[in-house]
């Protein structure tokens, strides 16, 4: 938004209130990607300790399902996901 000065009286003013409203709004601007940047890198932080959470506790998973028994497994809910531990027996070829 530009405002010209012209030879109206009180014209001079309204590009003071213009260039004050542009500064007011650039503060604004800094302040909020300042607040952004700050959120950023705390949610950076936290997905980077959920990965190593998910990593922990998938590779206990899998050492539990290893040790556990195929009737062990069975038992376990169904839960759409990908069982990980001994492939079942193969069963007689007809």
């Amino acid at each position: 938004c530009y405002i010209f000065q012209d030879s109206t009286p009180g014209s001079g003013s309204l590009v003071g209130i213009d260039n004050k409203i542009e500064q007011a709004m650039d503060l604004v601007k800094s302040h909020l990607m300042f607040a952004v940047r700050e959120e950023v890198e705390v949610l950076k932080e936290q997905i980077r300790d959920l990965a190593e959470r998910n990593a922990a506790l998938e590779q206990e998973n899998g050492l539990l399902r290893a040790l556990a028994s195929p009737e062990q497994l069975a038992q376990l809910p169904s839960s759409g996901l990908p069982r990980l531990g001994p492939p079942a027996p193969n069963g007689p070829s007809v």
